[in-house]
């Protein structure tokens, strides 16, 4: 069963926050400082910002592979929510300084990181802070 929410309002849902710095990955449980900086950053960041259809599938053994370089949050629901009939269980981005919008990567445990993505337009603004928050931790 899925828990049916807008997109942005799935994010205060979120139980875990994984940060992957070059594969290498830290979990931040909600309540801890950490992840109330990582959220806060995120809704800095995507406050205007407007959810399109995205251009982009993934395809679990290239997100795995790619996942190994660069910085990249992932916002771990623990339980399954639907937004714009696509469920999902977690939501892995891409975090790239000077990006004005990015796709959300779905992951169900049934199929990995499979299938369509979510994209967000930040409208205007970029990574820049949020990525710094990241690098930060």
């Amino acid at each position: 069963m899925c828990i049916n929410v807008e997109l942005y309002e799935s994010f205060d849902n979120a139980e875990n926050i994984n940060v992957y710095n070059n594969g290498e990955m830290n979990v931040y449980g909600a309540g801890t400082e950490e992840f109330d900086n990582v959220l806060t950053g995120w809704k800095i960041m995507t406050d205007g910002a407007r959810d399109m259809p995205a251009f982009g599938v993934s395809l679990n053994s290239e997100t795995l592979k790619v996942l190994k370089s660069g910085i990249w949050v992932e916002f771990d629901f623990g339980k399954v929510y639907e937004s714009n009939g696509m469920p999902y269980e977690k939501l892995l981005i891409n975090v790239q300084k000077s990006s004005y919008g990015f796709n959300l990567i779905r992951y169900n445990s049934q199929g990995g990181y499979y299938g369509r993505c979510f994209y967000y337009d930040l409208a205007g603004n970029t990574m820049d802070d949020f990525y710094d928050i990241l690098q930060n931790l």
